[in-house]
């Protein structure tokens, strides 16, 4: 609690410097806005937004329509990813003066697959404190409504969009027991579909559009007819693709695939899927419901006899 009132109370503490002559401590507070429903944001939020000598913004005319939406006039400056490496340095000298600056993004957390990353580091370094103000997050709203296993995840932010880099890095997932987080743009979603399709299997999967906004909504299916899904009608919007981990359907050939000796199953996802014996032995296992251990037994015991 001491640290929380802390945080709280650093604007009113600087002011106070202020008015006595001193330089007061700079702070630079990330702050979480909105993704879509305006009312998504804190009253915490709030109020730093109106204390704030300065708010960086990733671009200064959506973040005026938020301001401008709650009667907030404040000095903005830009800071995204084409002009951090020099803007960030300029908001740090400002911070060493005694500013309270507010860092914000288009809409969610700024530095989560947003800029802010740059200039968060260097306060660290330079000894300034750095408050959080959390609020909405797309892939955290959508992992809470999706259905999907949470007790584990993992987020990717935007995949590569080179098609031979996506699939790499899909390849490398293949063995990932997690629910997976993606953000991915319309144009590209097909393709990556297509990816996971081929790379990790008919998976639960769960597409998350214009979530908080007038036309929100939820696709819940397996990778396969998801895609029959996209190709009919393409969705467009902010998308949230979370991919769950293997289930009954997520194997090749269906429950054929039980059918298969377990030794020969594993020799089959090496092939498919490019992955080392360990790896495809964990997710011949999960197939057939068995742990690692009960399925490498299972090996053993066949090969004795």
């Amino acid at each position: 609690m001491a640290e929380i009132l802390a945080a709280d109370t650093m604007t009113t503490k600087a002011k106070t410097k202020a008015k006595t002559g001193e330089a007061g401590e700079g702070c630079l507070y990330v702050v979480a806005t909105p993704i879509g429903n305006l009312e998504d944001i804190s009253l915490r939020a709030l109020r730093i937004l109106k204390e704030a000598d300065l708010i960086a913004c990733e671009d200064t005319r959506e973040t005026s329509k938020l301001l401008s939406h709650y009667d907030i006039s404040k000095r903005l400056v830009s800071y995204h990813e084409h002009n951090e490496m020099t803007r960030a340095p300029e908001i740090v000298i400002e911070l060493e003066q005694g500013a309270q600056v507010a860092l914000v993004s288009d809409a969610g957390t700024p530095t989560i697959s947003d800029p802010g990353y740059r200039l968060v580091h260097l306060c660290v370094r330079h000894g300034i404190r750095v408050v959080p103000v959390p609020g909405a997050s797309a892939f955290l709203a959508a992992l809470a409504a999706s259905g999907m296993p949470v007790d584990e995840f993992v987020f990717l932010g935007f995949l590569p969009s080179r098609p031979t880099t996506r699939r790499k890095a899909l390849r490398a997932l293949a063995a990932e027991p997690r629910t997976l987080a993606i953000y991915e743009a319309p144009h590209r979603l097909l393709d990556t579909l297509e990816d996971a399709l081929e790379l990790l299997g008919n998976r639960p999967a769960v597409i998350a559009r214009e979530i908080t906004k007038l036309y929100e909504e939820f696709l819940r299916g397996h990778l396969d007819t998801l895609l029959d899904t996209v190709r009919k009608k393409p969705p467009r919007g902010e998308i949230v693709v979370l991919i769950g981990p293997p289930d009954g359907e997520a194997v090749h050939a269906g429950s054929a695939a039980g059918a298969v000796p377990l030794a020969r199953r594993v020799e089959e996802i090496m092939r498919e899927r490019g992955i080392d014996r360990k790896a495809a032995l964990k997710l011949a296992a999960r197939e057939r419901g068995l742990t690692r251990r009960e399925a490498y037994r299972q090996i053993l015991i066949t090969r004795d006899e």
